[in-house]
């Protein structure tokens, strides 16, 4: 599907990709392998995955950036660099770190984010980047939150606390790659991504109380509180379960 969107012969110095990491990131390295550059043994190709990027992150990965290449240029593809990262947050002072580096590109590196929501990035860091939603539907999540609207009051609250579980912490690293499991914060910001999505589609009765006009702006709070560092996830989306009407 992203194929549609990256030209192979005039590659743009930095993409912003939506979507499920790990939907999307297979579908990039198809497409660095179909243009000759190695995903694999080549130290001019860099995957982090992580939860939650820093602002030692974004130190990194300018330091990185700036590096010259260590291959040689003997082919069209040889010389380049390019970065994957994908990261289910970034917080605020990293965001603002990276801003001057998306400004001034680099000279044959390239760049691609891919985050689940791109309403969490600052707009001036978006605006620096090629746009790309390539996934509008949710898959699993959606039917997820059909089933949600439906449940009694009790059955959401035990939802969502299997939702948040937290998961075994596992970490593995491969050449040229640093990978970390999804968040239960990632999770909650799905979760209520396809939860918004399912109810902008309920209609409103007349007296426009079978979906609270207010619930949404208690959306976008919750989404809020939901990337600052220190907020209990579970608490945030049991209120969510509270301010959503039974169906």
């Amino acid at each position: 599907m992203l194929s549609k969107y990256l030209d192979k012969n005039n590659l743009h110095h930095a993409y912003l990709i939506e979507g499920a990491r790990d939907v999307i990131v297979p579908e990039i390295t198809e497409f660095l392998k179909s243009i000759g550059i190695k995903t694999t043994g080549n130290s001019d190709f860099i995957h982090i995955s992580l939860d939650s990027f820093k602002i030692e992150d974004a130190r990194n990965l300018k330091s990185y950036g700036s590096q010259k290449s260590f291959s040689s240029a003997l082919s069209a593809q040889a010389g380049k660099k390019i970065f994957i990262i994908s990261a289910n947050s970034f917080l605020l002072e990293a965001q603002n770190s990276l801003l001057k580096m998306f400004e001034e590109p680099i000279e044959n590196t390239h760049f691609f984010l891919v985050v689940p929501d791109t309403n969490a990035l600052l707009k001036t860091l978006v605006s620096r980047f090629y746009l790309i939603s390539p996934v509008p539907g949710m898959g699993e999540e959606v039917e997820e939150a059909e089933k949600f609207i439906k449940m009694p009051l009790r059955s959401r609250i035990d939802y969502i606390k299997g939702l948040l579980a937290e998961p075994e912490e596992e970490e593995d690293e491969e050449e040229n790659e640093i990978v970390a499991l999804d968040s239960t914060r990632s999770k909650a910001l799905k979760f209520l991504n396809a939860l918004e999505s399912v109810l902008s589609r309920v209609p409103l009765d007349k007296n426009m109380s079978r979906v609270p006009l207010d619930m949404f702006q208690h959306f976008l709070k919750v989404r809020e509180f939901l990337r600052m560092p220190g907020s209990s996830a579970k608490n945030l989306m049991e209120s969510v379960a509270l301010i959503i009407p039974i169906f």
